[in-house]
């Protein structure tokens, strides 16, 4: 492998994964920002830079933005991808699988043990009303960010209008499906501009094998509609949530708070919970470390039957990440350099935000948002949390507090 011209040297050559750590070592470095990883995806990059690329220097610094670039490229977690395909990196498939376990594993068991103590919680006490009020804050501030990010002109303004008031109209999963290819589709066409991306720094291990890549990608494919097949003829439980987990993880752009709106449809709108069993866990969620996707184990812990099928949503949503990373890592150069793709993402992140505005006025606003003392929390709620900078966590132990004080019924 040739290394770079500049100053180059071992850790240069590390960076492009050449140097091969052990899994128990990757294990052990994700299970501790798992553990200490608080703020949502933006500030897991910033935790990942400073324990992997700078302490432990596992990978180069233009390396490690070209990664970022690519998971923040393809739907899914992003920052839960970055950590495996670090992971990756560092020790190759088995490196892969212990990342995305040791930094999904501690919120996983809290969510599961948050799941099992909300049938004890009165659903009406004020404590669980003032979670619902922090994820409302908390998505607020994620939407006007994104709005800010993916809706620059009046063009992208208005599809995201579009998108929003398509998908409250039509309330299914398969409408957002939609909407996201006909926001791709419109991008592909109309939404091309600049010049294509510069040429990558990252270099990645040894899956320049092509077979390898396209297996992926196949099973990313197949799954997604074998699934919907499978749960539609058996009506069996556990296909059901395979399905309905699997494609919420497969089809979000943008990841974080995005995921909101498809885990509402497919679930809230089966009648498998009520909308403030969804809230409330959302809230909870905002106040643990790890990734917001490990949600996914309230759930189905709270669906049932109990932490079983909280492993099991886990593994579904998680899934296509190890897919869609495996299948498009040897063509990324590629991809960036496509004005036609990137135009189609541009296109895809506008509606994306559409679709986040909608599920921010149901059901976070419906659920949450039901009185005068409530729209004041809220408020409050955004004003700490987007010009105080209060860290989410300590936001919804301020808002549990406040309103089993103030909001109780």
């Amino acid at each position: 492998m040739a290394a770079s011209t500049g100053n180059t040297g071992p850790k240069e050559i590390q960076s492009a994964g050449s140097a091969r750590g052990n899994t128990l070592e990757v294990l052990l470095a994700f299970l501790k920002l798992g553990l200490t990883a608080f703020g949502g995806p933006i500030a897991h990059l910033g935790f990942f830079q400073r324990e992997i690329v700078q302490r432990r220097e596992w990978i180069a610094e233009g390396a490690y933005g070209d990664l970022v670039a690519l998971c923040q490229f393809l739907p899914g977690p992003a920052s839960s991808q970055v950590a495996i395909a670090l992971g990756y990196l560092r020790a190759g498939i088995p490196g892969a699988l212990a990342a995305g376990i040791g930094f999904a594993l501690p919120s996983a068991i809290l969510m599961i043990g948050f799941g099992y103590g909300f049938s004890a919680i009165n659903s009406q006490s004020g404590f669980l009303h003032g979670l619902k009020l922090a994820a409302a804050a908390v998505v607020a501030q994620a939407l006007i960010s994104m709005a800010r990010r993916f809706c620059p002109d009046r063009v992208r303004l208005t599809l995201a209008a579009a998108a929003a008031s398509v998908v409250l109209g039509f309330p299914t999963a398969w409408a957002q499906v939609l909407v996201i290819a006909a926001g791709a589709l419109y991008g592909r066409i109309f939404l091309q501009e600049g010049e294509p991306s510069a040429k990558s720094t990252f270099i990645h291990r040894d899956l320049r094998a092509g077979w390898f890549a396209r297996f992926n990608i196949a099973l990313y494919f197949v799954l997604l509609a074998l699934l919907a097949a499978l749960s539609n003829c058996f009506r069996n439980h556990w296909l059901q949530l395979a399905d309905a987990f699997y494609r919420s993880g497969a089809l979000v752009f943008g990841g974080g708070h995005v995921v909101l709106p498809l885990l509402q449809s497919a679930t809230v709108a089966r009648g498998w919970l009520t909308r403030n069993a969804f809230m409330a866990g959302y809230g909870a969620a905002q106040a643990i470390p790890g990734p917001l996707f490990t949600f996914s184990a309230y759930l189905g812990t709270v669906i049932g039957p109990g932490w079983p099928a909280g492993v099991w949503c886990l593994f579904w949503i998680f899934l296509p990440s190890f897919f869609l990373l495996f299948g498009v890592l040897p063509y990324w150069d590629g991809l960036r350099q496509n004005s036609r793709a990137q135009a189609a993402l541009r296109g895809a992140n506008a509606v994306v935000v559409g679709i986040l505005l909608a599920a921010f006025y149901n059901p976070v606003l419906t659920v949450s948002v039901d009185s005068p003392g409530a729209f004041i929390l809220a408020l409050a709620a955004y004003f700490v949390l987007e010009f105080w900078r209060c860290p989410p966590w300590l936001l919804v132990v301020l808002c549990g507090t406040t309103a089993s004080i103030l909001l109780r019924k």
